[in-house]
């Protein structure tokens, strides 16, 4: 091979092209017909193209077809080249985009959603100027603001969807009732939900009187919570006074991992119990939207097709596994807890 190097100055692009298709299908014949046009065209593009690089880019007969050294070294080219022309849609579209404005949204506190993030990356990639702004707020007041057009967003907790607004369920959130350490039924399984109903109750404070609010329901499907002890409207709060011993409490599950995980709390609930509640992403129809929320929309509807139902799936081993298993680490003392319990 010589080291001169070939003058490209008057290179057809399509002769690249045609040599990607030649390797690609690994025939003549069926090169010319993916690009429809007749197999003399094609042979008389590679010719060219080797004439004008200087050397031989295929072996090739009846019964043999392989790329000599330059031949590979310049189809790995021409892949990096259409990967990039590919490319050049995009990111003309993302690194020239005009688009400005702010796209607010309401979500409940201690929510972990992949496909939320994605959005948000793809949002900052497609349109560098538009700016998120993220509010935490109870469900019940994130429904309140997006009916009343106050915001365009939410994620909340719903017990079903809600008539007025579009609600897209997102994923499971499990809830667990729980305990602390110092409890007489910590380490203890499938206690009768009828056994904790006099136990006293540190209630999340919105949802005490918030319909809306998944834990009401579950608390009073459970028929807990009659003697209220404690409240706070801060998930760790409430944490904290069930971990102190003030009584039991229905969380997320998700939001408590950490404690279940060092045993500061117990998930008393089993799984029959079915303690759980959907999250929603939720708008109003019939709020206008500017074109940096529209933008958002779009991205995200695109993202939960992409997603599909792997999140809810997901979302509920994540946290109802860890929960089992420490659960299963504290079987060898549960018979002895018990029998301290009731003596």
């Amino acid at each position: 091979m010589s080291g001169k190097k070939p003058k490209l100055h008057h290179l057809n692009w399509n002769l690249l092209h045609t040599f990607l298709v030649i390797v690609e299908e690994r025939s003549i014949t069926r090169a010319a017909d993916r690009l429809l046009v007749r197999q003399p065209t094609v042979s008389a593009a590679l010719q060219r193209l080797e004439e004008t690089l200087g050397g031989q880019l295929i072996q090739r007969d009846s019964r043999r077809f392989v790329l000599t050294k330059r031949g590979e070294l310049l189809y790995k080219e021409c892949v990096d080249i259409y990967r990039s022309v590919a490319r050049i849609g995009d990111k003309l579209s993302e690194d020239h985009d005009d688009l400005t404005g702010l796209v607010r949204l309401l979500v409940v506190t201690h929510v972990v959603l992949p496909v939320l993030d994605r959005a948000l990356t793809s949002l900052n990639r497609r349109h560098p100027g538009v700016g998120v702004r993220i509010d935490v707020a109870n469900s019940q007041d994130i429904v309140r603001s997006v009916s009343q057009k106050l915001s365009p967003f939410g994620f909340c907790l719903l017990s079903k969807p809600l008539a007025g607004l579009d609600c897209q369920p997102l994923l499971r959130e499990e809830f667990g009732i729980l305990c602390g350490r110092d409890h007489p039924l910590f380490g203890l399984h499938d206690i009768p939900l009828a056994e904790l109903r006099d136990e006293p109750f540190v209630a999340l404070a919105c949802g005490q009187d918030g319909a809306l609010e998944p834990m009401v329901s579950l608390r009073e499907g459970a028929g807990l919570g009659t003697r209220v002890v404690g409240s706070s409207p801060n998930l760790e709060e409430v944490a904290r006074m069930i971990a102190a011993g003030l009584g039991i409490g229905i969380l997320p599950l998700a939001s408590v991992q950490g404690a279940l995980d060092s045993r500061m709390l117990w998930n008393l609930a089993s799984a029959s119990d079915g303690l759980g509640a959907d999250l929603y992403f939720v708008f109003n129809p019939a709020m206008p939207l500017s074109a940096a929320e529209a933008a958002f929309l779009r991205i995200f509807q695109e993202q939960i097709a992409s997603a599909g139902d792997a999140a809810i799936e997901r979302t509920h081993a994540e946290t109802v596994a860890p929960a089992l298993r420490a659960r299963a680490d504290l079987t060898a003392t549960q018979s002895d807890r018990r029998t301290r319990s009731l003596t």
